[in-house]
C-alpha cells in the first residue's frame, strides 16, 4: 500500500455511521449516570426514618485520646458539649449528604489535627426488636464507635500507626441484651496531621443513626446508592476513556495525526486513573488518604497535564521543540512541587503549562487543520484541567442534579469524550489530503 492510499480506511458514509454511534454510547451513558444520580439522591424514605432517628443533639466532646474514654463508668460532665443537630435541607458540599454539620474546627478547636472523643447516653426502646448504628457517613478522617466501652469496628485503622480511608455507610449490630437498656455510644476520631483543612473541619460531620432491624439494613442500602451515586461519574467517564483509547488505537495506523493520537492516549490512561481513584477511595480501603492525596498531587495531576500539552502540541506538525521542551521542564516543576507540597511551585506549573496551551492553540489557529474543531476540544480539554482555577474567579464548580453532587470537571469531561472522539475520526477524512504527514 502507498503512501497516498493507505489512510483511505473508511468512506465518508462509514465515518458518519461511526460519529453517529459515538454520539449514541455518549447519549446512553448520559441517561445511565443520571438514573443513577436520580435513585441516590432520592431523601431518606420517611418511613425508615420515622423509625430510626439521628443520634444528633448534644453529644460530650474532648480532643486527645485515651482508650479508657470509650468505658461506661467515665465521669465526662467536665468534658465540653458539642452539638451533632444540623441545620434544615443541610447537605455537604461534595455528594450531597444530608444532615451534614460542620466539624470541630467550627466549633473551638480551630487548626486542631488528631484525635478526640464524642460520647453521650443513649436509650435503646423496649421490645422484641434487634438494633443496629449506622455509623457516620462523613468524618475527617477515620473513627471506631463504641457501645459501652466495646468496639463495634469503624472506619480505617487507629492506634499507634494510623491508616485513613475514605468514610463510607457502615451498619454495626448492637448486642441482643442492649434492647430496653441504656448505654454509651462513644466514638473515636482522628483527622489526619497534615490533611488540606478548612473552617469547619475535623472529626464527625454526620451523625450516626439508631435504627431497628430490619429498616436498618435497608437504611443502609439507601446510604450506599448514595454514595455510589456520589462517585458514579468518577467510574462511567474512565470507562469512557478507555473505550476512547481502544478506538483510537485501532484508528491510529490510518489517521493523519498519529503521534498526536498516541500523546492523546497516554493523557487519557492518565486522567482515567486520576479520576477512578476518586471512586476507589470512597468505596474501598484499597487506597488511604495520604496515598490518595500524594498520587494526585505528584503524579496523576502534573503528568496528565502534561500529557495533553504534548499530545496538543502535535496537531500542526513539525511539533514546536520549545513548547516540548517547555512542557516536560514544567512537568518536572509540578511533580516537585507535589513532593514538596509547596503550592506556588504546583501553581507555577499550572499557569506555565496553560501559557504553553494557549501557545498551541496560536499555532493550530495560524495553519492547523481543522482549525475551528481542534480549538474547540482543546478549549474544552484546557477547562476540564483548570476547574480549581475557574473556582477562584468565582465561576461555580459544582452543582447537585437530583441532590448529587456533580462536579465542573465531570460535566466538562462529558462534552470532551465524545468531542475528542469524533475528532479522531475526523483524522482519517483529512488523511487523503496529506498523505505522508505524522
Amino acid at each position: 500500500m502507498t503512501a497516498a492510499t493507505r489512510f483511505q480506511f473508511l468512506a465518508p458514509s462509514a465515518q458518519r455511521t461511526l460519529v453517529t454511534g459515538i454520539l449514541v454510547l455518549s447519549l446512553v451513558a448520559w441517561v445511565c449516570a443520571a438514573a443513577v444520580l436520580a435513585i441516590g439522591g432520592r431523601p431518606d424514605p420517611s418511613r425508615l426514618r420515622a423509625v430510626a432517628p439521628l443520634i444528633d443533639g448534644p453529644w460530650k466532646f474532648q480532643v486527645g485520646d485515651d482508650p479508657r474514654w470509650a468505658g461506661i463508668a467515665l465521669d465526662d460532665s467536665s468534658w465540653e458539649t458539642l452539638d451533632l443537630s444540623a441545620p434544615a435541607s443541610s447537605i455537604d458540599g461534595d455528594v450531597g449528604l444530608p444532615n451534614y454539620v460542620g466539624g470541630w474546627m467550627a466549633h473551638g478547636h480551630s487548626g486542631y489535627q488528631g484525635y478526640a472523643w464524642y460520647r453521650r447516653s443513649l436509650v435503646i426502646p423496649e421490645g422484641d426488636r434487634v438494633w443496629d448504628i449506622l455509623g457516620p457517613t462523613a468524618v475527617e478522617d477515620g473513627y471506631e464507635l463504641y457501645w459501652n466501652g466495646k468496639r463495634l469496628g469503624g472506619s480505617g485503622r487507629l492506634g499507634e500507626l494510623p491508616r485513613v480511608v475514605g468514610t463510607r455507610p457502615m451498619i454495626f449490630s448492637l448486642p441482643a441484651d442492649a434492647t430496653g437498656t441504656q448505654g454509651v455510644i462513644a466514638i473515636r476520631a482522628f483527622m489526619q496531621p497534615g490533611s488540606a483543612a478548612g473552617p469547619a473541619s475535623g472529626g464527625i460531620h454526620v451523625a450516626p443513626t439508631l435504627a431497628p432491624q430490619p429498616e436498618s439494613r435497608e437504611l443502609y442500602r439507601v446510604q450506599w446508592w448514595r454514595t455510589v451515586a456520589g462517585y458514579i461519574v468518577e467510574v462511567v467517564e474512565p470507562l469512557a476513556m478507555a473505550m476512547l483509547i481502544v478506538l483510537a488505537m485501532s484508528l491510529r495506523p490510518h489517521s493523519s495525526h498519529q503521534s498526536f493520537i498516541a500523546f492523546v492516549c497516554v493523557a487519557l490512561v492518565l486522567s482515567a486513573v486520576k479520576r477512578l481513584d476518586n471512586a476507589i477511595v470512597s468505596w474501598t480501603d484499597l487506597l488511604s488518604l495520604p496515598a490518595y492525596t500524594w498520587l494526585n498531587n505528584v503524579l496523576w495531576m502534573p503528568l496528565s497535564l502534561a500529557a495533553w500539552a504534548l499530545a496538543w502540541n502535535r496537531w500542526v506538525l513539525p511539533p514546536s521543540r520549545g513548547i516540548d521542551a517547555g512542557a516536560l521542564v514544567l512537568a518536572a516543576l509540578g511533580v516537585a512541587g507535589g513532593i514538596m507540597g509547596v503550592v506556588w511551585v504546583t501553581q507555577v506549573f499550572r499557569l506555565g503549562t496553560l501559557a504553553l496551551l494557549v501557545l498551541v492553540a496560536a499555532r493550530i489557529a495560524r495553519n492547523g487543520p481543522m482549525c475551528g474543531m481542534a480549538l474547540t476540544v482543546l478549549l474544552v480539554i484546557t477547562v476540564s484541567q483548570y476547574t480549581s482555577e475557574l473556582g477562584s474567579l468565582g465561576i461555580p464548580t459544582i452543582w447537585f442534579p437530583f441532590g448529587i453532587g456533580v462536579t465542573l470537571t465531570q460535566y466538562v469531561y462529558g462534552i470532551a469524550i465524545p468531542l475528542l472522539a469524533v475528532l479522531i475520526v475526523r483524522t482519517l477524512a483529512t488523511a487523503k489530503a496529506v498523505p505522508g504527514r505524522r
